[in-house]
């Protein structure tokens, strides 16, 4: 007799790849639903530097899991929203940007998948 543990047969596969981009994208939607409250306020200051920053984190995750073409829709989202250099948009139009980017930020969460390094 060994003092061996016995394998487990059913043992689960370790995943292939993680979704890092999972929390920043949903934290980013939720920032944005939020902005919509606060778009003539001066606070919306606070919310387009969390969505630029997380936006950024997005693109990094995007390039590390080698899913390019999120940068696309990620790249601009940190740029109109970056609070150093203000692109000043309102109306509709804004408002529309808003949902949109939060459907980005969803989707990239989502969809955007990184290898595992185990």
């Amino acid at each position: 007799m060994s003092n061996r543990p016995a394998a487990r047969k059913n043992a689960p596969a370790k995943p292939e790849f993680s979704r890092p981009a999972l929390a920043p994208g949903l934290l980013g939607a939720i920032a944005l639903m939020v902005g919509l409250a606060l778009l003539d306020v001066d606070a919306f200051t606070i919310i387009r530097f969390v969505v630029s920053i997380l936006a950024l984190i997005l693109c990094v995750f995007a390039v590390q899991g080698k899913a390019w073409w999120w940068l696309i829709g990620l790249a601009p989202i940190a740029v109109l929203w970056n609070p150093i250099v203000v692109i000043e948009l309102h109306g509709q139009g804004w408002v529309s940007l808003q949902f949109v980017a939060a459907l980005v930020f969803i989707a990239s969460g989502i969809f955007i998948k990184v290898p595992r390094k185990d």
